[in-house]
């Protein structure tokens, strides 16, 4: 009888549930592909309290220490044997691949999700990188990027020799579970039926009226991103702020998320007198439903290697305004098709683009997520980080 194959995978990740996105939906539906297939799988996350959503998974939790000191420890401590260890969102080339190499573990996948800054590291760290290849790449069997971008960094910063161990798997998401924008015309309607203006609400024929389906209030703008300098949304509070007055008080901008930079931009907003625009909303765990409501998403990063925020609320269709050089990593908004454009930490063109939005200079009133089932189908990353494990 075949020995069933048991698998780690450490993620550098904490769960919550008021924020379930396209990752957590990819390991659920990881899990429940690999146990079909024979595998035993248990999972080390920095701290996870539990929920509903995970019930299925063996979760192991760091309580917030460092997720892989954990998992080592844990490993040495009760002696468990793993054949194979995934790791997400932690640091590639360091000692702790080599220690779990030691521990028994014959195979190793590392996925790279992690950011690069705009600017590039300081010289310091670009030597450190490439010793640290030399020193520890050899016990990462293979290495994956999220996005071209992503895997051009991983040869770049530790060694093109590792080219012919480093592929490209994008992410994926779960487009079943999101609401899509949708908006639909008709030539009369009963005012009893539709929540219309009172200016509208006569019975004769006004020709085609659009009616949102799922929401799309126009000049609502959302935001949905963890809270940190890198993400640029101070540039969108300070792109606000030198707008004229009757431009901002017809928007509303709504950001959900949380992270270490909200005190400062809760200070920016109310500095510039935006308190009544900008709205921290905090995480939730139904962005799947909300992206619908907005006009467009913004994502005003400095520095990304996939973007599901991007991703999903185009497969919302809701069209994306966001940077060249980062919040663009995957190279599939193109300009006025499925959303606009700007440089990276520019505020005077992003509210150059808002105001020509709220004029309406500048619309995109087409169906925007085509393709994306196609190319970043959560089934489709499912596949692909499975078939790593023979």
């Amino acid at each position: 009888m075949t020995k069933q194959k048991k698998i780690a995978i450490v993620c550098s990740y904490a769960l919550h549930p008021n924020r379930i996105g396209g990752m957590d939906r990819f390991w659920v539906a990881y899990d429940t592909k690999a146990k079909d297939l024979g595998y035993e799988v248990d999972w080390y996350f920095v701290d996870y309290q539990p929920f509903d959503f995970f019930s299925g998974l063996t979760i192991f939790s760091a309580n917030n220490q460092n997720v892989e000191q954990f998992f080592l420890e844990k490993v040495n401590q009760e002696n468990i044997k793993y054949d194979i260890l995934v790791t997400h969102f932690v640091a590639l080339c360091t000692g702790f691949f080599k220690k779990a190499k030691a521990s028994g573990i014959r195979h190793i996948i590392a996925v790279d999700h992690n950011p690069r800054p705009l600017e590039g590291f300081p010289i310091s760290k670009i030597i450190k990188n490439k010793i640290k290849g030399v020193l520890y790449s050899r016990y990462i069997d293979q290495f994956v990027g999220v996005s071209e971008y992503t895997r051009n960094h991983i040869l770049k910063d530790y060694g093109s020799f590792l080219a012919k161990k480093t592929n490209i798997i994008y992410n994926g998401i779960a487009t079943s579970v999101f609401v899509k924008r949708k908006n639909v015309t008709i030539s009369s309607f009963d005012p009893q039926s539709l929540r219309v203006p009172k200016a509208f609400r006569t019975k004769q024929s006004f020709g085609e009226i659009p009616i949102a389906i799922g929401g799309g209030e126009e000049n609502k703008f959302i935001v949905t991103s963890h809270l940190r300098h890198s993400k640029g949304i101070q540039d969108l509070i300070k792109a606000v702020s030198i707008l004229e007055n009757d431009i901002k008080n017809q928007i509303q901008i709504d950001v959900y998320g949380e992270g270490p930079y909200e005190i400062e931009l809760r200070r920016l907003a109310n500095e510039f007198n935006l308190v009544t625009i900008v709205n921290f909303k905090g995480s939730s765990s139904k962005l799947n439903e909300l992206y619908a409501s907005y006009s467009y998403l913004i994502q005003p990063s400095y520095g990304e290697t996939f973007c599901y925020s991007i991703v999903e609320s185009l497969v919302c269709n809701v069209p994306v305004i966001t940077t060249h050089e980062a919040g663009n990593v995957l190279s599939v908004i193109e300009e006025n098709k499925n959303g606009f454009l700007f440089n990276a930490g520019n505020y005077n063109q992003l509210a150059a683009i808002i105001k020509n939005i709220v004029l309406g200079k500048l619309k995109i009133d087409k169906d925007v997520s085509v393709q994306i089932d196609a190319d970043f189908n959560l089934e489709k990353m499912v596949d692909e980080h499975i078939q790593l494990l023979n």
